[in-house]
């Protein structure tokens, strides 16, 4: 078996002596794409396995073993002509596959995971030793391809502090509690609209997968995901973390899931579950706000993602959402009519506020986790105060949060009850009515902060004349010391 604990290492260090290869994001990108022609390799031997007639959609010349692959002979290429086959042959001849509307979705990925990658490496001997390393991945062995999921998994993480990209990727431990409580069934289907790297999706299939029992079931596990990504990079991760995870043919789309009118959905659009973490904090075109009624239009993210998911949740449907404090408390047109939507159609029974800086390094953004269903309107609402475990101040790179710290949470959701900690609420009930006369403000149950006296006009001119007064006092009297030393000291 490979040595899977040093693979990243090692790929770092032969990457860091390239001079095309700038800081951890593009040397992740790097081995993302290499990473995702070797996976695919495996899959195309094992279609051509149990399929007679499978034909490979990459060119001969273009498949991992006939250009990567190093069969000892000494013939492999390398140094200039390595980085001229991958620019002028191989990028192109991938980009160029042709896919219509009868190509099956686990060639159709192909060309949609190359349509925007690039290849950053400019010494082809550097670039023949990283080929060499992934190469060294024996995929077709089950406990190393299954060792190698989790090696994955250290990749993806690695994105949180490589420039920007971790906006793509949501803490295992955040997805894993969310698909846990979300209670998946077998033959249900799960969508999520921003997928990035598949985190929700692959916590989906890990939490579905003790269900699987008979011979057709197998199917059902791998055909229960659906996905959309806007960004070509995380979309690649996502389509190699799901290959990697056995769903060989991933209904995973590569495309903006805010460019579509939101009146024009039908129940074909709808799923039966939708886990997400919408990107917040962003702002989108006019021209996509335009495909939003007038009340539900906004410029911010995640309020459009919310619509979204409002309009493709089926009926009986049952969702989860991590989104920002600003939703809790935001009073603009489109949050408080999202909110409105929410309580009078959906059953939004629980919310979790989250500890601060779950999602460090990327954002210090407080954020929560609504649970609701497309089952009637909301009678009651719970939330719930999750803190920070003992002995942390904040979550960081090297402490991230983990599954084990949302066991209070869990147990709490069995045998629901207030509680008062501190003369603060850490779980209340509120009914629907309750919340619509705070003007659908969400923000309750929240980490208690210290308020401000808010005093009349005279009295906070008094009180300043006072502590002016007293300040004044204590200039005159270190003044006075001061006057003293300097006369003496003359």
């Amino acid at each position: 078996m490979t040595n899977l604990s040093g693979f990243i290492k090692r790929l770092r260090d032969i990457m860091r002596q390239d001079p095309g290869i700038n800081g951890d994001a593009q040397r992740i990108e790097q081995i993302a794409w290499l990473l995702f022609l070797k996976v695919y390799d495996a899959k195309e031997e094992d279609w051509a396995f149990m399929e007679d007639d499978y034909r490979s959609v990459i060119p001969d010349d273009c498949r991992w073993q006939a250009w990567a692959a190093d069969d000892g002979s000494g013939r492999v290429m390398t140094g200039p002509a390595l980085i001229d086959f991958v620019d002028r042959t191989l990028f192109p001849a991938l980009k160029r596959i042709p896919v219509t509307a009868e190509t099956p979705m686990r060639q159709a990925i192909v060309p949609a995971v190359f349509a925007d990658a690039n290849n950053y490496m400019k010494d082809g001997v550097l670039l023949r030793q990283v080929v060499n390393v992934i190469d060294e991945l024996d995929l077709s062995d089950s406990e190393e391809s299954h060792a190698f999921g989790d090696i994955y998994e250290t990749i993806l993480r690695t994105l949180q502090s490589a420039g920007s990209a971790g906006e793509f990727y949501t803490p295992r431990a955040v997805t894993d509690f969310m698909a846990h409580m979300i209670r998946p069934r077998l033959g249900e289907r799960m969508a999520d609209y921003a997928c990035g790297t598949g985190g929700f999706l692959i916590s989906w299939l890990k939490e579905l997968a003790p269900q699987v029992r008979t011979a057709d079931d197998p199917r059902l596990l791998s055909r229960s995901v659906y996905g959309i990504e806007k960004k070509q990079f995380p979309y690649m991760l996502c389509i190699t973390n799901l290959l990697l995870h056995d769903v060989e043919d991933p209904d995973v789309h590569h495309a903006n899931a805010l460019t579509r009118d939101l009146l024009n959905y039908t129940d074909r659009d709808a799923a039966d579950v939708i886990l997400m973490n919408p990107p917040y904090g962003g702002s989108e075109k006019d021209d996509v706000k335009s495909h939003y009624p007038a009340d539900l239009a906004s410029s911010e993210t995640a309020d459009l993602f919310m619509a979204v998911i409002l309009y493709r949740l089926r009926k009986g449907g049952r969702a989860a959402v991590v989104l920002p404090d600003g939703f809790l408390f935001g009073a603009d047109t489109a949050k408080l009519n999202l909110k409105k939507k929410l309580l009078e159609e959906f059953d939004l029974h629980t919310v979790i506020r989250l500890p601060g800086s779950v999602f460090a390094p990327y954002t210090s953004i407080t954020t929560n986790i609504l649970f609701f269903d497309r089952t009637g309107p909301t009678k009651d609402v719970w939330f719930y105060r999750l803190d920070m475990p003992e002995g942390y101040k904040h979550f960081s790179k090297t402490r991230p949060m983990k599954r084990e710290h949302f066991a209070p949470a869990e147990a709490w959701w069995q045998g629901r009850r207030e509680i008062i900690e501190d003369g603060h609420p850490k779980a209340k009930k509120f009914t629907a009515a309750e919340l619509a006369a705070l003007g659908y403000n969400f923000d309750q149950c929240g980490i208690p902060h210290e308020e401000e006296e808010i005093l009349p006009p005279r009295k906070l001119i008094r009180r300043y004349e006072e502590e002016r007064a007293a300040l004044n006092g204590d200039i005159d009297r270190i003044l006075a010391e001061l006057t003293k030393r300097l006369g003496g000291a003359s």
